[in-house]
């Protein structure tokens, strides 16, 4: 069985985190919230969350670990030494790493992101700019870079699609699920009224 671990941090964007706690436990991948400095987490639009532990070591062991955006959730995951000495250890074993809104800024501040592809919410390519130079900004929805191991998105409304692109990585079968939550039904209206 698949693992991921999301990290929440006060003031995360809620329905960031929790679309991916949702469509891979429905893709019967064990996901794991964990929270950054307690397991009580209170988010960006008073939501309270309550997480199973708080970050260790044991990030280590999950297939994926993902991050959740929300502008104060984003700064207190980037400011976390415990948290990017975890993040870099596992970029540097070819871990897989994920990041949402304006999560990337921890990515970027942690070097992760220099020479990657990489989206962000917009503006926020502003600081990853500047904390991961070498790195590669698109505005697409999702972008998955394989070479890297980095999976990114950017913003509430992506949630979904990132949950998906975090699957499909994790080479699940994302398609009956797509179907079952209509979530291909608004890819194909999507691309209808463009």
């Amino acid at each position: 069985m698949k693992t991921v671990a999301v990290v929440f941090a006060d003031g995360c964007e809620e329905v960031e985190g929790l679309s991916i706690v949702d469509v891979l436990r429905r893709l019967d991948v064990q996901v794991d919230m964990v929270g950054l400095a307690s397991t009580q987490i209170t988010g960006a639009h008073q939501i309270s969350l309550t997480c199973a532990k708080i970050i260790d070591n044991s990030l280590l062991d999950y297939d994926l670990v993902a991050l959740p955006g929300g502008k104060s959730g984003a700064e207190n995951l980037r400011d976390s030494q415990q948290l990017r000495e975890l993040m870099v250890k596992r970029n540097q074993t070819g871990q897989w790493v994920a990041a949402m809104c304006a999560a990337p800024i921890a990515l970027a501040r942690y070097g992760i992101l220099n020479g990657a592809d990489y989206t962000c919410y917009p503006g926020f390519e502003r600081q990853t700019k500047k904390d991961a130079p070498s790195g590669h900004y698109r505005e697409n929805i999702t972008v998955t870079d394989k070479v890297h191991q980095v999976i990114t998105s950017r913003g509430p409304a992506t949630a979904w699609a990132f949950a998906y692109a975090i699957g499909d990585a994790l080479d699940l079968d994302t398609q009956d699920l797509k179907h079952v939550m209509l979530y291909d039904y608004l890819e194909d209206n999507i691309q209808d009224s463009l």
